[in-house]
């Protein structure tokens, strides 16, 4: 007899769960008024930002990545901002300063650009380290230190970074400890031919931000949240993710496998994904559909393993085709 995975205790109330399902899909029609046909990555940016974490687009230029954060932040009501990443981009540049007034002769803390609910971190990959790790602290604490003394940024808080493809002049190739704080790594791509004749079309609404209604606002976003984390996730669900996370240490492969940080992510993406759906409880499905874009960027091949033509989607695919799929019993 196999484990069961659905709930017999109280979580998330049904109410919560519909509410939620409701303003997903709202925020997510909304956001598609400016990006057209990409709904699966306009859901996994959403599911990113309910589950408290980041994202990390790897696209070339002119593909909307823009359009796409800014669109976020207006659906949600909330404040964005931008930060173009050059090689001569210094950590305040990012984070902000202190800075002496001589009217007053105070030393205030003068904000920089991360104080806003959606942050575009646009080509992150182009500037020097000490400038990519100035946004560690941020990504994972929500704070900023200046002068030992702690400023929170607003919460929700959403740092959408693109990545140039890493063979483009003069980039540098993101740390593992920096792709590791990133929640999900996608990519936007090129709009299918319908997709694509709509955003030329003149007078079209593709790529118009200013369209984009506001649907909701940051405080209904972060209380959803935290109640999201209520979303009933059963033993062998957790069982079955600290298997995948197992077997991609183990497999030859990968000089890198999960780390357990990347394994607890996945369970708070799963979340979101059950709530999303109309679930009050966790799937094996929500697992397998997150694997990918929650994991795929967090391993690392062997030289041998590269050179021979593998790639890490084909490595977690194998993964989740070997391990066991817990099985809901009917009792």
């Amino acid at each position: 007899m196999t484990a069961t995975v659905e709930p017999r205790g109280a979580g998330l109330a049904e109410s919560d769960v519909a509410a939620f399902r409701t303003l997903h899909a709202e925020v997510a029609e909304a956001v598609e008024i400016a990006v057209r046909g990409k709904r699966l990555t306009i859901e996994l940016v959403l599911t990113a930002l309910f589950a408290g974490g980041h994202v990390l687009l790897e696209d070339v230029p002119g593909t909307g990545k823009t359009t796409l954060a800014r669109s976020v932040a207006a659906a949600l009501g909330g404040q964005s901002r931008r930060v173009q990443f050059t090689p001569d981009l210094l950590p305040s540049d990012v984070t902000g300063t202190a800075v002496y007034d001589p009217r007053t002769s105070d030393i205030a803390f003068r904000a920089g650009p991360v104080f806003a609910n959606v942050v575009l971190a646009d080509e992150i990959n182009r500037a020097a380290a000490k400038t990519q790790s100035a946004l560690l602290e941020v990504m994972e604490e929500r704070t900023v230190t200046v002068d030992g003394v702690p400023h929170a940024v607003p919460d929700p808080f959403l740092v959408v970074a693109t990545q140039n493809p890493v063979d483009l002049d003069g980039t540098y190739r993101l740390p593992e400890a920096q792709l590791d704080r990133f929640a999900i790594r996608t990519a936007l791509g090129y709009p299918d031919v319908e997709d694509e004749i709509a955003v030329l079309r003149p007078g079209g609404r593709a790529g118009a931000v200013a369209d984009v209604p506001a649907v909701t606002t940051p405080e209904t976003v972060a209380g959803h949240s935290a109640r999201l984390t209520h979303v009933h996730v059963a033993d062998p669900i957790l069982r079955y993710v600290r298997e995948l996370g197992a077997a991609t240490r183990d497999d030859e492969r990968l000089r890198l496998g999960v780390s357990t940080r990347g394994l607890r992510t996945l369970v708070r993406c799963a979340q979101v994904r059950a709530a999303a759906s109309g679930r009050h409880y966790v799937v094996p499905s929500d697992v397998q559909q997150l694997a990918g874009p929650v994991l795929g960027h967090r391993v690392q091949l062997t030289r041998a393993a590269a050179v021979g033509g593998a790639d890490t989607a084909e490595v977690l695919a194998d993964v989740l085709a070997a391990t066991p799929v817990p099985r809901p019993t009917a009792d």
